[in-house]
């Protein structure tokens, strides 16, 4: 069987994606290199929390787009891992090899297929109005205008706030609108792409987040929230990153760890959920296979290797 171009690995958190990248490169014997699709896992130090492949992994089969940039700034934007990850797939492709696309975030995985919202032009006027406004005025304008963009960006994220604003009034449309129209355009594959995809019950899918949690605080996350803090604040994206967040909160003396454990679990089940939403537009796209075990549970990793032909 003719080796695909890419493989993308698509599935909702802890359902055993990279399991499954580091399996299929195995089986593969060296013919596969890993292009990370997770905008957490982008920074430096955060390592435990999103779920890094080890330090071995990634020296035993090549990783890209893991540790490219600092958690303390919001510089890095969806355009530049766009353009990042598209060079990478060429390059693996370039050197005969198939690159595994490791699905974990969603608006990186839609741009990926879909090319990114094509919003209007910067309006540097606009934007000089905009930036002269008191932070908690702008909230509210955009919260006027564009109450989902508002609940979803950050309080102190004002580049994105300005750029929500931006594309309101010089569309008419809530940019929110026109996110969600972009995002629910069909899903197809480039061409020479194959898809895997694991779509566990929310039942074993939850078993396996509570599994994970458990795992990442023995292995120190809260010790690698404390020396990132220790460092300078986390930048607002990095902040929000799950566990992250609630570690925080439990080291500023906000909660107990008992309850910022529970919270993590908790947000965690409820981001799979959504995963879970935005992946069932996948599962009639030409060329993919869909399982309903997460990879490790039950199944073992050659019965989704056997289905790509990786034998």
């Amino acid at each position: 069987m003719k080796d695909p171009s890419a493989i993308l690995i698509l599935g909702p958190t802890a359902s055993g994606k990279s399991a499954l990248a580091l399996a299929l490169c195995e089986a593969r014997a060296g013919r596969c290199e890993i292009v990370t699709a997770d905008s957490m896992q982008i920074y430096q130090g955060m390592d435990i929390g999103t779920a890094k492949p080890s330090i071995h992994e990634r020296q035993s089969i090549p990783h890209h787009l893991i540790d490219i940039t600092t958690p303390y700034s919001d510089g890095f934007t969806v355009d530049r891992w766009l353009e990042r990850a598209h060079e990478s797939i060429a390059a693996i492709n370039a050197a005969q090899k198939c690159a595994i696309v490791v699905g974990g975030t969603n608006l990186y995985v839609q741009s990926l297929l879909a090319g990114l919202f094509d919003g209007p032009a910067a309006d540097e006027a606009l934007r000089i109005e905009l930036r002269a406004l008191p932070l908690a005025e702008l909230r509210a304008q955009l919260a006027a205008v564009d109450a989902p963009s508002a609940q979803r960006i950050h309080p102190n994220d004002l580049r994105r706030m300005i750029r929500a604003i931006e594309v309101t009034r010089l569309t008419g449309i809530p940019m929110s609108t026109h996110q969600s129209q972009w995002s629910a355009a069909a899903p197809k594959l480039p061409m020479g792409w194959q898809c895997l995809g694991l779509l566990p019950d929310p039942e074993s899918n939850g078993r396996s987040i509570n599994r994970r949690a458990k795992l990442m605080m023995e292995l120190g996350f809260l010790e690698e929230v404390r020396q990132l803090r220790a460092v300078a604040p986390l930048a607002s994206q990095a902040a929000q990153a799950v566990g992250y967040r609630e570690l925080a909160a439990h080291l500023d003396q906000h909660c107990s760890l008992d309850d910022a454990f529970e919270a993590i679990k908790i947000r965690t089940r409820k981001l799979a959920r959504q995963q879970r939403t935005w992946l069932r537009r996948f599962a009639h796209i030409e060329r993919s296979t869909w399982f309903t075990e997460p990879c490790g549970e039950k199944t073992s990793h050659n019965f989704f290797l056997q289905a790509l032909g990786a034998r």
